[in-house]
């Protein structure tokens, strides 16, 4: 936990950016009958009943001082699929980038291995010498401001029946656009000072003889 609110106390460098990464699956939903669009005075309506359409992945990558963030849709979220991503990231998003620092949960397909997987050797080692994995403890992904860019996202843009895979990509494309250019970062306030004091009961109880 320390670790990382260290790392979210740095300065702004874009040599070494700090990037927060977190995926979210989606379930494909679509309507059965076609929703009855709104009047004046009533809202819009539509029936209770639905047909699932299968379910779709979302990446989000997230720069909280660069005012920048990426949400990605793909089929699935296996190794490959995020050592893709990471690939992306590294050699269109932070071209210019030393190093970039990246924060995720310890799912077990957020590996450097997943790198050798993905791509051959030549091409996997430069990748990994370009980063720098910063683990969320267990239980604790709330430090992953990620999810916070995943949040925002679902309450403004997922919050009704989607039912392709092609509408769903549309409507990230349209919010990642706006977010970005609203120029939308986070004030993030919690340090490890204040984690000793509010989080006192999960450290380590010393006892000095």
């Amino acid at each position: 936990m320390e670790d990382i609110l260290e790392i979210y106390k740095r300065p702004y460098d874009p040599e070494f950016p700090v990037v927060c990464m977190d995926e979210q699956p989606v379930q494909l939903v679509k309507d059965v009958r076609e929703p009855l669009p709104a009047r004046p005075g009533d809202p819009m309506r539509y029936d209770q009943h639905y047909e699932r359409a299968g379910t779709a992945n979302i990446f989000m990558f997230t720069e909280p001082l660069g005012l920048w963030r990426r949400a990605s849709v793909t089929q699935r979220r296996t190794s490959i699929d995020w050592a893709l991503q990471l690939r992306r990231l590294l050699e269109e998003d932070y071209a210019d980038a030393v190093k970039v620092l990246l924060v995720c949960d310890n799912l077990n397909t957020h590996k450097i291995a997943s790198f050798y997987e993905a791509f051959p050797p030549v091409l996997a080692r430069p990748l990994v010498e370009r980063l720098e994995i910063h683990y969320t403890p267990k239980h604790g992904s709330w430090l992953n401001i990620a999810e916070c860019e995943l949040s925002a996202m679902t309450r403004q843009c997922l919050s009704r029946r989607i039912g392709s895979a092609g509408v769903l990509q549309e409507e990230v494309k349209a919010w990642n656009v706006e977010r970005n250019a609203s120029q939308i970062g986070t004030n993030w306030r919690f340090t490890a000072e204040d984690a000793r004091i509010k989080l006192k009961s999960l450290y380590p109880q010393i006892q000095l003889e």
